[in-house]
């Protein structure tokens, strides 16, 4: 949301037989990433269960008039994605023994990638509409900015970055739980246009795990945000726009 980390708190919840170099490899990823990201982790709280979790609970400070909210995109607005989609459809290929070790790569490599470099480029050029792209997947995720916006986005899906084997998966509907679960929800408030098939419509359903920013841009700063992110090195796909209206409209051609 435009804002800056700065603590955060390990919560785990590990089974007591998970093998002790295991729990040290979760901890420390954690750890190296907090680092990376600028945070001090300063404690934490874990628990046995048989169902291994953890995660991270960050506290950070923001401006007001800097806060990235869903509710900011007004019609006339660009659309841009900061990470491919993909996670859920090959990580569920992973637990079926069906990706080679390059297409798992792939999706875990934008997996570790922070979201940081992203949010301070929205932040620097005063955007005011952002979300992070997760468990709802992209139509979920988009479906909450266009109500509490009040606007209607039109994406054009051959312009939506997929990571690599993405397709593959979703035509051999490898998908996750969530993602039929999501579809079920929000595709009442979606309007494909053209010809898209049931399984690259799941697709953009998936949940992900560390997924992208989804950002409004004004088009009057498009071009030049575009430019910045590459000048940058930050990997930004324009992929619609915000128009009047309601809904998601989803242009297959």
């Amino acid at each position: 949301m435009g804002g800056k980390p700065l603590f955060a708190l390990n919560i785990s919840a590990l089974p007591a037989a998970l093998p002790m170099d295991v729990t040290q490899a979760i901890v420390r990823g954690a750890a190296e990433k907090a680092l990376e990201a600028g945070v001090v982790i300063a404690g934490g709280h874990s628990i046995k269960d048989e169902e291994p979790k953890f995660g991270l609970v960050a506290l950070g400070i923001v401006q007001n008039h800097q806060l990235l909210t869903k509710s900011g995109a007004r019609p006339g607005d660009r659309l841009f994605l900061s990470k491919p989609l993909g996670t859920g459809v090959i990580t569920t290929a992973l637990k079926r023994n069906l990706t080679s070790p390059d297409e798992l790569a792939d999706a875990v490599t934008w997996m570790k990638r922070l979201n940081r470099d992203a949010a301070q480029l929205a932040v620097d050029f005063g955007l005011h509409a952002a979300t992070d792209i997760t468990g709802f997947g992209l139509l979920g995720h988009a479906t909450e900015m266009a109500e509490a916006s009040g606007v209607s986005l039109r994406i054009h899906y051959p312009s939506i970055p997929l990571m690599k084997s993405a397709e593959k998966f979703a035509l051999a509907y490898t998908f996750p739980g969530g993602a039929s679960d999501n579809l079920l929800y929000f595709s009442p408030n979606v309007t494909i246009e053209g010809e898209l098939s049931i399984n690259l419509q799941t697709l953009l359903y998936d949940p992900q795990t560390s997924g992208g920013l989804l950002m409004a841009v004004p088009e009057g700063k498009a071009e030049e945000f575009q430019a910045e992110a590459d000048a940058r090195a930050i990997p930004m796909w324009q992929i619609g726009s915000v128009t009047t209206g309601s809904g998601i409209t989803i242009l297959a051609e």
